[in-house]
């Protein structure tokens, strides 16, 4: 199984990503560079890694949406080729038009790290297939563009079609207020397209997949995707 992980300049999170793929999960794993305008088909799938692709200047994932790798990963994913994108990764995706609404400023206006417990929604993707709806998994946050907005009939049709993959929840699963570190619509921490081959979620599997490290939930994601394309 060949899977990509694309490199923006100011990506940061790539080398974790590789990681996990290669020496834990023991795949083919290729860079890609943003600049490559080569078809993605020779891959089974595609990670976008966290990070700060161009600064983040203007919005996050706002220039990166430009890079030429993106018109063949829009071209691999309308043809149904699984994508995850992981936090920056998630805004480039947004940003992209790939996936619906916008990640803004969280709402404390400061930067968040810290592990959280998520509610998964739905697994029935490529990336959740390997838990049980209703699980909750602790996987830990970085970001300062965090908070998910969507507009109401927006919201409303990702509600409808099951397309919410994980929420922001308490340690049994309890979503409220109390439970969401960065005021996102709904506690959405991560949602799909309508074909549900493309994942874009806030928070890092890749720093809780090693086995070395005694929270390992981050493992499921990647797990998933493994039994569904082997």
């Amino acid at each position: 199984m060949k899977c990509g992980v694309i490199v923006f300049p100011g990506s940061n999170c790539d080398r974790d990503c590789f990681h996990i793929l290669s020496d834990v999960m023991k795949l083919d794993a290729e860079w890609v560079w943003h600049k490559d305008e080569e078809p993605l088909d020779r891959f089974d799938f595609i990670v976008l890694p966290g990070g700060f692709s161009y600064g983040d200047y203007l919005r996050a994932g706002a220039i990166a949406k430009y890079s030429p790798v993106m018109k063949s990963l829009c071209r691999y994913a309308e043809s149904g080729g699984a994508v995850l994108g992981i936090c920056n990764g998630f805004q480039i995706l947004v940003e992209a038009g790939l996936l619906p609404g916008a990640l803004l400023h969280n709402q404390s206006q400061k930067f968040i790290c810290k592990n959280v417990p998520l509610r998964v929604e739905s697994s029935d993707t490529p990336f959740t297939r390997g838990a049980a709806t209703g699980d909750v998994l602790t996987i830990p946050i970085a970001h300062h563009q965090g908070c998910y907005y969507a507009d109401p009939e927006t919201l409303a049709d990702l509600e409808a079609n099951q397309r919410v993959i994980f929420r922001y929840c308490g340690p049994n699963g309890e979503v409220d207020e109390a439970h969401n570190p960065n005021g996102s619509s709904n506690n959405i921490a991560g949602i799909c397209n309508a074909q549900r081959n493309v994942v874009g979620m806030m928070p890092h599997p890749e720093r809780c997949a090693d086995p070395a490290q005694n929270d390992g939930d981050g493992k499921i994601i990647f797990q998933s995707i493994l039994n569904v394309l082997q």
